[in-house]
């Protein structure tokens, strides 16, 4: 089993597109609600809420690769090809990105908010206070922060080899429900994807080279097959024996 047969693990990627824009979208909550007397304060706490938190729950119980926020994969419909890849899951390096993507999340909030008032015109939240705006920054940076542990889980898990996947024991269901931090109606059920590799047509065995000209024949060529007498021309040559 290759992991790159699973098209959930292609389909979580799409956070390569998605997170830019749900910058942008962070960029029009923000445009048009005034900041307080303690502006940094206010972003920290919004950090703190949308993505330190998260960040510290997602570390104990990673998001679930099988999860797309809405919708997953039932839990007792998973193939056990599945339930090895959620064990590969708990590397190290996968929880400090995690990490990381929390951290720089901070940074991001304190550009986007500095510069929110370039959008104020065209942003549908106008007429928005500065708490709920903050809050609705601190929801999309939860969102934010869950696809990008989707999206580095998934780069991770589709690097992995056929024979680490095979040696890797698969969680039980027990184990995923404790583990995994599994959010979605349980709707999915993706067919593997049939990868098929190209064969290569078999090349024809080269001809015998022509004989040059004045060579002597082969054995083989010198062989000549002499036709077969037919019945009238054996007779024939019977009664001449017989004459005397």
């Amino acid at each position: 089993m290759t992991p790159r047969s699973e098209p959930l693990l292609w389909l979580q990627l799409i956070a390569l597109g998605v997170l830019p824009l749900e910058a942008l979208l962070l960029l029009l909550v923000l445009a048009d609600s005034a900041p307080g007397p303690l502006p940094g304060l206010e972003r920290l706490l919004c950090w703190a809420i949308g993505a330190l938190a998260p960040s510290l729950l997602l570390g104990r119980r990673p998001a679930d690769v099988w999860s797309l926020l809405l919708l997953q994969t039932p839990l007792r419909g998973r193939r056990e090809p599945q339930r090895r890849l959620s064990r590969l899951q708990a590397a190290p390096g996968l929880a400090l990105a995690t990490a990381g993507g929390a951290a720089l999340a901070l940074p991001l909030l304190w550009w986007i908010d500095g510069h929110a008032a370039v959008a104020a015109p065209i942003t549908p939240f106008a007429s928005c206070p500065r708490l709920v705006a903050l809050l609705l920054a601190a929801l999309l940076l939860v969102v934010m922060l869950w696809q990008w542990q989707q999206l580095i889980q998934s780069l991770w898990l589709l690097s992995r080899s056929p024979e680490v996947v095979a040696a890797t024991s698969p969680l039980t269901l027990e184990e995923l429900e404790q583990q995994r931090l599994c959010l979605g109606l349980p709707l999915l059920l993706p067919e593997p994807l049939k990868l098929t590799v190209a064969e290569v047509p078999p090349q024809p065995m080269p001809s015998s080279p022509a004989q040059a000209p004045g060579s002597e024949p082969s054995a083989v060529e010198a062989v000549a097959v002499e036709p077969e007498q037919t019945s009238e021309e054996s007779h024939g040559a019977d009664l001449d024996q017989e004459i005397p």
